[in-house]
């Protein structure tokens, strides 16, 4: 990885990328530190550092890079782009409309960008309107009793709103810059920088409040999950396909072998974000709830708010297991990769074409996708754990969420990275 990195500085075009992500990157830290108009900076620190972070947004707040809660311009991040890429992806599923925009190429897919841009905007607003509200009442940090706001005013609750919704559309826009001009997926790059940004206090913390020992142990067992997950990250099926030749005119087609690759992750994180935002809705809910007598209230308070219950850990395993499948299911579908290997000529060696070729593709896809939704579960588990024997807060930086984007993106940047480095220094044949 530090070789592909070299060489890359050593080009002059792709350094001039480097650095140009670099610099947005800059820019993007520099708005998650900036405070929206209206916020009583001091007391945002103070309570922060007397009742620590909420676990009821602590996914948006990983997101964030802690930015949410310290209400800054950049509070919301980049999560309302994701739930808006979620949501469309499902939509073009069951919309006819969507899915045949899918099947028109660049043009469709321009046009499904540009209803991610607004349905990301539309969620900001709901989101930054939340937010605030909650910070407002004093409810955002529980157990917090300073004001948050210097003013409860209508002007300032507007002005906050507006200003965290503008926040999201430049981050959008910074995004789509790093993967015009840039190297890479913009958005996982901002995804992948607020992530790696809590590790550094997120390691002292536990070395300063459990001792340096348990600091080495952390770091020891971090590094294996690392190589874990990059193992997993990695791991694929191969499923040969070979194409029959076939005359078009007067020149022949075809002859070829390839394969189709199914990773054991075929999901990604989306599972894992799926079920972390569900359960987080119940305990969003409650806090709204001005009864705090209320049984239901008092059920979540206790199963639902912390992480480290079992009842939590179950479902959230559970979860993640049933969206790992469902979120295959509708990203991958063997009949119609089946039906195209058809119409090209394409079949795999000892299974006819058609429907045996489908069938033979959902068996072995469902049987790599039982040992990644168990992966994903035991991953997502791990803080849960930290935190119970450890005593850890729930931003853990082994583990979850955290570890799985942190690998992901990288892998896929450097990926690329030596991809284009390729290009440029690959002589050919002919001089």
């Amino acid at each position: 990885m530090l070789g592909a990195f070299a060489n890359a500085f050593r080009t002059p075009d792709l350094r001039r990328k480097l650095l140009f992500v670099l610099m947005i990157i800059a820019i993007f830290r520099l708005g998650s530190q900036i405070p929206t108009p209206g916020v009583n900076v001091g007391n945002v620190q103070s309570c922060i550092a007397d009742v620590g972070n909420s676990g009821v947004y602590s996914l948006i707040n990983l997101f964030s890079g802690g930015a949410l809660l310290q209400l800054t311009v950049f509070a919301l991040g980049i999560m309302p782009y994701i739930t808006a890429s979620i949501i469309l992806q499902l939509l073009v599923v069951v919309i006819p409309r969507l899915e045949a925009l899918k099947k028109e190429g660049q043009q469709g897919q321009t046009k499904i960008t540009q209803y991610t841009r607004y349905l990301t905007l539309g969620l900001a607003l709901l989101q930054a309107t939340g937010i605030v509200a909650l910070a407002r009442s004093g409810r955002l940090l529980n157990g917090c009793t300073k004001p948050l706001l210097h003013s409860n005013g209508t002007e300032t609750f507007l002005v906050m709103v507006v200003t965290m919704t503008a926040g999201t559309a430049v981050i959008m826009w910074l995004g789509e810059q790093i993967t015009e001009r840039g190297i890479g997926n913009g958005m996982s790059i901002l995804i992948f920088t607020q992530v790696v940004s809590r590790f550094p206090t997120s390691l002292w913390a536990v070395g300063k409040e459990k001792g340096w020992w348990v600091f080495g142990v952390v770091v020891v067992i971090g590094l294996l999950i690392i190589a874990a997950v990059i193992f997993i990250e990695q791991a694929q099926r191969r499923i040969p396909v070979q194409y029959a030749r076939r005359m078009v005119g007067r020149k022949m087609f075809g002859g070829s072998s390839t394969y189709i690759p199914l990773k054991v992750n075929q999901a990604g994180v989306i599972p894992v974000i799926f079920a972390s935002s569900l359960l987080y809705l119940p305990a969003m809910a409650a806090q709204f709830n001005q009864d705090s007598t209320s049984g239901w209230v008092g059920f979540i308070n206790t199963y639902l708010v912390k992480g480290d219950h079992p009842l939590y850990m179950l479902m959230f395993f559970l979860l993640i297991v049933f969206f790992t499948y469902f979120y295959v299911s509708i990203t991958f579908d063997p009949a119609e990769v089946a039906d195209n290997m058809k119409k090209y000529g394409g079949f795999i060696p000892g299974i006819r074409a058609g429907k045996p070729t489908e069938d033979y593709l959902s068996y072995v896809l469902s049987r790599i996708t039982a040992p990644g939704a168990l992966y994903l579960g035991i991953v997502a588990l791990i803080p849960l754990i930290a935190f119970v024997f450890i005593n850890a807060n729930q931003n853990f930086p082994f583990g979850g969420t955290s570890i799985l984007i942190m690998v992901g993106v990288a892998l896929d940047t450097v990926k690329q990275i030596e991809s284009q480095l390729q290009q440029r220094n690959y002589e050919g044949f002919l001089r």
